[in-house]
C-alpha cells in the first residue's frame, strides 16, 4: 500500500504535469476551478485535519500529551495575531516558512523509513542519503528566491522573502553545486551496493528520485501555477494522508472492540454512534477520505466568503457571510481560519518523534518486514 499512496505520489504528480504540458501547453495558466477543488481544498486542506486522527482523535495521545495538543494551538493563534497586526505580509510569510519547512521534513522522515534497515552501512552513507533528499527540496527553493518573481506564489504574493540578488544567486548557485555532487556521490554508492553485494533499496530509490523529479519540475525547470501546484500537493499531502491512515487504523485494530449494548434501544444508539465514530473512520478509507474533504470544504468556503471571494460557485452556501475588510477584525480572523494549518505544522515536528506507547500499533504496510521491530521506525522517527 505505501507504493501506492507513499511512494507514487511524487512520481504520478510529475507525470500528470508532463502530460498537462504536452496537452494544452501553456504552464502559466491559471489553475482550472476543479483542479483547485481537488487539489487545494481537498488533499491540501484535507492532509491538514488528518493530523486529527494523530493526536486529538486519539484518547491515548490526549492523556499522555494534552498539555502540548493544548498549548500549540493558543501559541500560534496568538503568535499569529500578532504578526497579521504588525503586518499581514510578516502573517503570510512566516506561515509559508513553517510549511516549506514541514514539506521539506516530511521526505526526510520518509527517507529514514525506507532507510532503517540499513544500520550496518557506514554513518557517511546515512549522511549521504539525508543530504541528498534535503538538497532535492532545499535547492529547488533557493531556485525560487533567486528568479522571483515566479508566476507561483506558496500562498499570496510576495510571500518568499526577496534576498538581494546577487546574493540569492550565489547561494543558488552553491546549493545546485551541492546537490550535483551529493547526487553523483549517491549514484555511485547505490551502484557499488549493487554491484558488490546485490543489495539495492527500491523504495528508498524511489523516494529519492520522486523527490528530486517533483520538486524540480514543479519549481525549477517549469514556472506555472498548474505545475507547481499538482507537484507539490500531490507529492505531499498523499502521502501525509496515507501514513496517517496506515498509523491510526493499526493502533485502533489492537484496541480493544466496544462491549456489545444490551437492549434494542441501546444497540441502535451504540450503531449510530459507531457509524459516526473514529473507528468507522479509519475501517472505511472512502468514509476517511470524505471527512477530511468535507473539512476542508468548510474551512475554505469560510476563507472564500469571509476573506478571498475568489470561488462563490464553489461555496455557494458560504457567499451569504460578509467579506471583512477591517485590518483589526482580519487579524484574529485570518490566524483563526490559519489555525488548523499552524498548528499542523507545529505539531508535526512533535507527534512523530514521542516515544509511542506500549499499546501503539504502527503502519504494517510500512514498517513490517520479516524480523523487523514493527515499531522501532517510530523511535528512529519522522522528525530526528
Amino acid at each position: 500500500m505505501d507504493g501506492a499512496f507513499i511512494l507514487a505520489p511524487p512520481l504520478l504528480a510529475a507525470a500528470v504535469v508532463l502530460g498537462w504540458r504536452a496537452a494544452y501547453g501553456g504552464e502559466a495558466d491559471p489553475l482550472p476551478v476543479w483542479a483547485w477543488v481537488l487539489l487545494v481544498m481537498a488533499i491540501d486542506v484535507g492532509h491538514v485535519y488528518s493530523t486529527l486522527f494523530r493526536t486529538y482523535f486519539d484518547r491515548d495521545e490526549m492523556a499522555r500529551h494534552g498539555t502540548l495538543y493544548t498549548v500549540v494551538p493558543a501559541i500560534c493563534f496568538v503568535v499569529g495575531m500578532m504578526l497579521y497586526n504588525w503586518h499581514a505580509i510578516a502573517f503570510w510569510r512566516a506561515l509559508a516558512y513553517l510549511a516549506a519547512f514541514h514539506f521539506v521534513r516530511q521526505q526526510y522522515g520518509f527517507m529514514r523509513i525506507y532507510s532503517r534497515r540499513e544500520k550496518d552501512h557506514p554513518v557517511w552513507w546515512a549522511r549521504l542519503d539525508a543530504a541528498v533528499i534535503y538538497l532535492a527540496t532545499v535547492y529547488p527553493l533557493l531556485y525560487w528566491h533567486a528568479h522571483l518573481p515566479r508566476a507561483f506564489e506558496w500562498f499570496v504574493k510576495d510571500d518568499f522573502l526577496a534576498l538581494p540578488h546577487g546574493f540569492a544567486h550565489v547561494l543558488e548557485r552553491a546549493g545546485w553545486a551541492a546537490y550535483l555532487v551529493a547526487g553523483v556521490l549517491y549514484v555511485g554508492k547505490e551502484v557499488w551496493l549493487w554491484h558488490s553485494r546485490r543489495y539495492f533499496n527500491a523504495p528508498k530509490n524511489l523516494l529519492v528520485a520522486g523527490t528530486a523529479a517533483a520538486w524540480y519540475m514543479g519549481i525549477v525547470w517549469l514556472n506555472g501555477d498548474i505545475a507547481f501546484t499538482v507537484t507539490n500537493i500531490i507529492s505531499h499531502g498523499i502521502p501525509y494522508m496515507a501514513l496517517v491512515w496506515l498509523y491510526a487504523r493499526r493502533k485502533q485494530e489492537q484496541e480493544t472492540a466496544p462491549v456489545p449494548a444490551s437492549s434494542a434501544a441501546g444497540a441502535s444508539a451504540a450503531w449510530l454512534w459507531q457509524l459516526l465514530s473514529v473507528r468507522t473512520l479509519l475501517r472505511w478509507a472512502p468514509l476517511f477520505v470524505v471527512f477530511l474533504v468535507l473539512l476542508g470544504w468548510v474551512e475554505e468556503g469560510l476563507w472564500d466568503a469571509l476573506v478571498w471571494r475568489e470561488h462563490a460557485s464553489v461555496f455557494g452556501i458560504f457567499q451569504s457571510l460578509p467579506q471583512v475588510r477591517d485590518h483589526n477584525t482580519l487579524a484574529w480572523l485570518v490566524p483563526l481560519l490559519a489555525l488548523p494549518q499552524m498548528t499542523h505544522y507545529v505539531l508535526d515536528g512533535f507527534i512523530w518523534r514521542m516515544q509511542p506507547s506500549p499499546a501503539a500499533a504502527y503502519p504494517t504496510a510500512i514498517t513490517a518486514r520479516p524480523g523487523d521491530d514493527s515499531t522501532a521506525w517510530m523511535k528512529h522517527t519522522l522528525h530526528d
